[in-house]
């Protein structure tokens, strides 16, 4: 009598405190008499899930203790029930104990299904995926049929840990149980397959569904967005919409992103007015991939408009707009929405950096980095590509070191990225010594042909064309030469004059199937011409027709070097009937083809062309000409004429062949005029006067 009152008190007390939220008081209610007491199964119920909602491991770790006591064989009258136990087991994995847990399943006198589920979930959320699917199979082999939590549950364990076999076994396990209709498994095994990247077994699963919901459709259109098959996840969003599923605001994400990824504008404005019309505009994820879809797009004018318009304006849509608007070249527009945001991320310093680049500001590239390092001290490798970038189109040599250095000291020097920049870099400003070193000895496997293509174009850049030609045969042992390989090589073979070489090269690519556009065209046309093979640059020439005004020009300038200037002359005048716009290197080579035809009023009316009709800046190697074909020809008075006319004073160089033309055609003012400035510029070697010939005084 008195034993039943006892425990009649301690259910009353542990009853009150669980009413009144008080977890340890009830706790402590459960004295260790009371493991033999008949606490009833509701009353542990609802401790249990007290303790669940406070998250407290001190609690649930007292709990399982009173429950493992009374339920081990040792103690009579035990009449702890299985799923109360299962219950302490999901309370400890939801207090982050996933090894008490583990502990009070192994210590369990009985265990069911649930158990299993419970323990099997825990290792699952508690990122152990390995031991979830451990269990899973000693379940199986105790011939415990799993329920479909459980099978989800280890589908998504082998999703995490790419675990396809296992999956593929569970899928023939899901089909023998006749789970085939149930949305969550489906779901599941289409989320496992896209993770291993069997989109087709993904499809083919998810059509097997027979009603998916909003849940399965985000998942197979994610998992084609993720493998880079944007247009079926665009597609399987409007299949979506049409069969009449609400999407989830992450699928539309997802197919925003999906049109931004595939270039595809029209399919990305059909969905914004989905969006619009079903009041997804207000979620700001969505927002932000419209704007980001609309930049990528090359619609910035409609991003703007849209970030204009938003009413927040977050760090990622900041962000887009950015990178849309210097990507462009509105770098101006770009820094006002950089400098207008509240807080700067490390995708936003790397979107105006590589804009800056892009639009060849580099002085402002290297500005923006200042800036940078003031703010923040996070960078990575596409920070310091950036500025290498701009270093090496600055041809600044000692920025491009410390940069160098910079990423030995923070550990990013190792990203083939960063080292292919570093080697084009050292390159360009002409060490090739450093990019040596860097290729061959630091870069080992690393190494493609991006970092061979720098290397080469810096030989060849830098008049080391025997050198570019042995790296090219280096690098057919270990990577395949792409088209600008091969056009450095040809330049390289046209600066020695290496006809064989070039031949060699040429037929190379013939017999390999490479496609000879006209950047290999023209330097081809530059090869054989400088090699004096005339013949063969008009084959090349005339293999196709082009509207490339680069190809023209290496013929043109070819018929100059193999004397045929009026050749030359006729196709400049080809050129132009045929509506291609000449540039500055167009009226470089028919001025040089003017010099060899002694076609002096030709070249002068061509020189007029050049800046009255074409709007183009004559360069100082235009002045050069015309100062050459005037002179060369005599044309003493209108070189007088020139010079006295020209935008700025003529250089040494230029002084020195007007001086040199002086002597030649007597003309003593304008040869005094040219000793003058020689002997002011280089006093040491001064040239006289007297050695103007008496006759032509």
């Amino acid at each position: 009598m008195a034993a039943a009152a006892a425990a009649a008190s301690t259910v009353s007390a542990i009853s009150a405190h669980v009413a009144a939220g008080r977890l340890f008081a009830a706790i402590d209610a459960l004295t260790p008499s009371s493991s033999s007491s008949p606490i009833p199964s509701s009353l542990y119920a609802s401790l249990l899930r007290l303790a669940t909602s406070r998250r407290s491991i001190a609690a649930a770790r007292r709990i399982a203790s009173h429950l493992a006591s009374s339920s081990s064989p040792s103690t009579s009258g035990s009449s702890i029930p299985t799923f109360l136990l299962n219950r302490a087991i999901e309370l400890l994995a939801a207090c982050g104990s996933l090894a008490d847990a583990r502990e009070l399943f192994d210590a369990m006198p009985r265990r069911d299904g649930g158990s299993w589920n419970a323990i099997i979930s825990a290792s699952s959320r508690a990122g152990n995926p390995a031991e979830a699917i451990s269990l899973f199979a000693a379940m199986n082999s105790l011939g415990v049929r799993p329920k479909d939590v459980t099978l989800a549950s280890v589908l998504a364990c082998c999703a995490e840990c790419l675990d396809l076999c296992g999956a593929q076994q569970l899928h023939a396990h899901i089909a023998k149980r006749d789970f085939q209709s149930n949305v969550i498994l489906g779901t599941a095994l289409v989320d496992v397959y896209g993770k291993c990247l069997l989109l087709a077994d993904a499809r083919l699963t998810f059509d097997g569904i027979l009603q998916p919901n909003a849940i399965s459709w985000n998942v197979i259109i994610r998992r084609y967005l993720l493998a880079g098959m944007g247009d079926m996840a665009v597609q399987m969003f409007f299949r979506m919409v049409w069969a009449g599923v609400r999407p989830l605001v992450y699928t539309v994400t997802h197919a925003v992103l999906a049109c931004r990824d595939n270039n595809a504008l029209k399919e990305g404005r059909c969905i914004h007015t989905f969006v619009l019309r079903h009041g997804y505009e207000r979620h700001v994820h969505v927002r932000s991939s419209v704007v980001d879809m609309y930049a990528k797009c090359d619609a910035i004018d409609a991003a703007q408009r849209l970030f204009n318009l938003a009413p927040m304006k977050d760090v990622v849509m900041s962000t887009s707009i950015v990178s849309g608007l210097a990507a462009c070249g509105r770098i101006a527009d770009a820094k006002r929405v950089f400098d207008g945001m509240e807080q700067h991320n490390l995708v936003s310093w790397n979107a105006m950096l590589t804009g800056y680049v892009r639009s060849l500001d580099l002085t402002g590239a290297l500005d923006l980095l200042q800036q940078m390092r003031q703010e923040t001290k996070e960078l990575d490798e596409v920070t310091l590509g950036s500025v290498l970038n701009a270093c090496t189109g600055l041809l600044d040599l000692t920025k491009g070191e410390e940069v160098h250095a910079f990423a030995f000291k923070c550990g990013l020097f190792s990203y083939p990225f960063l080292m292919n920049a570093l080697v084009r870099m050292y390159s360009k400003c002409g060490c090739l010594r450093s990019a040596e070193q860097l290729l061959l000895f630091e870069m080992g496997s690393e190494r493609d042909r991006y970092s061979w293509n720098s290397l080469i174009s810096g030989y060849e850049r830098h008049s080391m064309s025997k050198e570019a030609l042995h790296a090219l045969r280096e690098m057919q042992s270990e990577a395949k030469p792409s088209k600008s390989t091969f056009s450095s090589a040809l330049a390289a073979c046209a600066n020695i004059f290496l006809l064989k070489h070039g031949k060699q090269i040429h037929a190379y690519m013939m017999r390999n199937g490479y496609e000879i556009d006209d950047i290999l065209r023209s330097a081809l046309i530059d090869m054989y011409s400088k090699c004096r093979l005339f013949d063969y640059s008009i084959r090349v020439f005339e293999a196709g027709l082009s509207h490339d005004v680069i190809l023209w020009n290496s013929i043109i300038f070819g018929c100059a070097y193999n004397g045929k200037g009026d050749h030359g002359l006729e196709l400049f005048d080809d050129m132009r009937k045929q509506g291609i716009r000449a540039d500055s290197v167009t009226f470089l080579g028919a001025l040089v083809s003017c010099i060899c035809e002694g076609h002096v009023g030709l070249g002068r009316s061509y020189f007029t062309l050049m800046t009255d009709e074409y709007s183009i800046v004559p360069r100082v190697e235009h002045y050069e000409c015309m100062i050459e074909l005037l002179g060369k020809h005599g044309y003493m008075v209108e070189l007088e004429d020139f010079v006295e006319h020209m935008p700025f004073e003529p250089t040494t160089a230029m002084w020195l062949r007007i001086f040199d033309c002086c002597r030649e055609y007597g003309n003593r003012k304008l040869g005094e005029r040219a000793a003058q400035h020689i002997n002011d510029s280089n006093p040491l070697t001064p040239v006289r006067f007297e050695s103007i010939p008496e006759y032509m005084q």
